[in-house]
């Protein structure tokens, strides 16, 4: 029992123990000669000297305890403590020994330990950075090359939990932020048919296998087409994870859908006026003259006329729907017209451009090849030596691609004849005709005031803005999660295996019960890192004005709060983003007021276990020492960037990088499981109020 004290609680019992033992033994020497003397009237003398001189052993007990507390047992506990930091958090530098001065030459040769370590550690690590370089650049490549594949990639474990996502996973699942690793994947996809195509591999057996599926995001509804492959089983009572690829197959089954209902409008809008046309000849061939025959003239004009309309409704709505079923990419005008230059060039003939920047829905090979086609053919026949190439943007989306040249306009008929031909050498369906239908246009010669011209309609078209920076198409993975079984209850789990969201917020003032909040920042802790891609950062609109003096500690101002989410919005948004993790603040019971008063408007309740790195701390250094921030961080050679101090993010990211150094410190303590870490946090109650609800440690 007395080992699990602290050192400093054992030497003061000590010294108590020794002080009540002199006492006694004080007392028992005093008694004896008090009964050996046998003169009853010394009884006072002897009470009063024995009194004087308890006290004075009590104060000499007190005072060399004090002393010793202060310079023996204080030290020994920092002394630990820099060990600690030294063998576990990875800090590196020697110990300075100014508080154990009075440990004799324990300081400097925990000094000269700690430098030691610290050179093994520096040497160790370059020699594998050496082994690493080449494994590093293939990890690169591959990363790369999995961050551009055209689909959803997603890995998970056999508990249906995300390992590994690409950008375009994102993406597709529509969530707008990074999905986050260890997530329940059922949180994004409907579960029924991916647990039924699992279920399904699994009894296969076989790695080779795979599963073609037809599911949807739980949030958008997007209807998304995959195929699942089981991966081989690593350990025995792991499930075995999967790879699901996605691509998003919404719009083609829209434009399936369209084009179904299409023709199915198209039969019955025809079947009807032409079985009236058909019984009107009959009887018309039967009785040419029969009385009513004017009549019966009219109502066939009237249904072939009705024909006609909805033939030509029905056309156009065919061809404004049928470049669905074909991707068009986006290509600006400039790089088009810079390749039918460069054909024109290469076959000899004089062609002028004039275009402005914009952006075309297009083709652009089978339009190069159109548009060059013609030239060839207006200059191989002699009808245009020179052609200048005019892009317009029109009214609308759409724009106009003209080939102009002065002399006579080309016939209809001839236009039509080049345009059935193939294009391109080996190439006999890429016809002018066929380039045209796949882009859902047309193609017409017409006179103009300075010769004629052939007007191509381009139907999507747009002016170019500025250009926005490329996106960063990242993938973000911890295979170590595959061969993790996950573990219900809580207090039971190993720190490594457990999730953490850290977390801050700042604030218009510093009392919770007027005060709001005004920024939420936070990022996610995945076995033991923290994963860059996966943050949360915005500011909040406190409904209330921020106070000059709370501007000056976070910069933050009421104009840059106007348009900014409520709390109830953003209060929603980071329940999500924190969903089935572990919290971890720096006093946490702070930033947790703010939020829970909110739970009614926020719609949820912020139950999830929570750790404080104020308490942590306490545990790793003594209840005496400073616990701030900032001292924190500089005892564990963290430096926090003045740019970032006392914003949401800033503090953020540096009580991350400081509870992932904490933590081996604590297991190096013997605390494995959160259960532990909490019993001993409690017992520096004095500190900080637990805010954990025991209901959620559980499961």
């Amino acid at each position: 029992m007395i080992a699990r004290l602290g050192l400093r609680l054992r030497l003061l019992l000590l010294f108590a123990a020794l002080g009540a033992a002199s006492l006694a033994a004080l007392g028992g020497g005093l008694w004896v000669g008090y009964d050996r003397l046998g003169r009853p009237e010394t009884l006072d003398a002897f009470v009063q000297g024995g009194l004087l001189a308890g006290f004075v052993i009590l104060g000499l007990v007190a005072w060399i305890w004090f002393l010793f507390d202060q310079n023996i047992g204080k030290a020994i506990e920092q002394l630990a403590a820099e060990f600690r930091a030294r063998a576990h958090a990875g800090i590196d530098g020697g110990i300075t020994g100014e508080q154990a001065r009075y440990l004799g030459d324990l300081a400097p040769a925990a000094d000269a330990v700690a430098r030691e370590l610290a050179q093994t550690r520096n040497a160790l690590a370059e020699a594998v950075a050496r082994e690493t370089t080449r494994l590093s650049a293939e990890k690169y490549r591959l990363e790369a090359l999995l961050a551009d594949v055209p689909l959803g990639v997603l890995l998970c474990t056999g508990e249906h939990q995300m390992v590994f996502y690409n950008s375009q996973a994102v993406d597709l699942l529509g969530t707008g932020q990074a999905p986050g690793l260890a997530r329940d994947l059922f949180d994004y996809l409907r579960e029924g048919p991916v647990r039924l195509a699992y279920d399904r591999l699994v009894q296969v057996g076989d790695s080779d296998a795979a599963s073609d599926l037809l599911c949807a995001t739980t949030g958008s509804a997007r209807v998304l087409a995959g195929r699942m492959r089981v991966l081989a089983r690593r350990d025995e009572g792991v499930r075995p994870g999967y790879v699901l690829t996605l691509r998003d197959v919404t719009a083609d089954i829209a434009a399936h859908s369209a084009r179904e209902a299409l023709l199915a409008e198209v039969f019955d809008r025809v079947r009807r006026p032409a079985a009236n046309l058909q019984t009107v000849i009959g009887v018309l061939a039967e009785e040419p003259q029969m009385p009513g025959s004017a009549d019966l003239n009219a109502a066939m004009v009237e249904e072939v006329r009705d024909l006609t309309t909805a033939i030509t409704e029905l056309g156009e709505r065919y061809d404004e729907g049928r470049t669905d079923w074909r991707p068009l990419a986006q290509t600006r005008a400039a790089d088009l017209m810079d390749s039918i230059r460069a054909r024109a060039e290469a076959a000899g003939h004089t062609v002028t451009f004039d275009t402005p920047d914009l952006i075309l829905r297009c083709d652009g090979f089978e339009l190069v090849a159109l548009v060059s086609g013609l030239i060839e053919r207006m200059s191989a026949q002699g009808i245009a030596r020179s052609v200048h190439v005019v892009l317009t943007e029109e009214d609308g989306p759409g724009g106009m691609l003209s080939l102009e040249w002065p002399g006579e306009p080309l016939a209809v008929g001839r236009l039509d004849n080049w345009l059935a031909e193939p294009l391109e050498p080996g190439l006999p369906d890429l016809s002018g005709r066929a380039v045209l239908q796949s882009h859902g246009t047309e193609a017409w010669p017409e006179r103009t005031p300075a010769g004629a011209a052939i007007r191509i309609p381009i139907r999507n078209a747009r002016r170019a803005g500025r250009r926005v920076q490329p996106i960063r198409r990242a993938v973000v993975y911890d295979f170590e999660l595959l061969s993790k079984a996950r573990n219900a209850a809580v207090a039971d789990s190993r720190l490594e295996d457990l999730t953490y969201v850290v977390f801050d917020t700042e604030t218009t003032g510093l009392a919770p019960s007027v005060d709001e909040i005004c920024q939420i920042a936070a990022v996610r802790v995945v076995n033991g890192r923290r994963v860059k891609g996966e943050v949360f950062d915005t500011l909040v609109d406190p409904q209330r004005p921020i106070p000059p003096g709370s501007t000056e500690v976070h910069g933050i101002t009421d104009q840059m709060v106007v348009g900014a989410p409520t709390i109830a919005e953003a209060g929603r948004a980071f329940h999500r983003f924190a969903q089935g993790a572990v919290l971890v603040a720096h006093n946490a019971p702070f930033d947790l007021e703010f939020l829970r008063r909110h739970e009614a408007d926020i719609g949820q309740r912020f139950d999830n276990p929570v750790l404080d790195t104020v308490l942590l701390s306490a545990v790793i250094y003594g209840q005496t020492e400073t616990h701030s921030l900032d001292a924190l961080t500089a005892r564990l050679g963290i430096t926090i960037p003045e740019a970032a101090r006392h914003t949401a993010i800033g503090d953020t990211v540096a009580t991350a990088d400081a509870f992932l150094k904490l933590v081996p410190m604590l297991q190096g303590r013997g605390l494995a499981t959160f259960g532990q870490v909490l019993s001993e946090v409690r017992r520096h109650g004095r500190l900080l109020r637990d805010v954990n609800k025991t209901e959620t440690l559980s499961g």
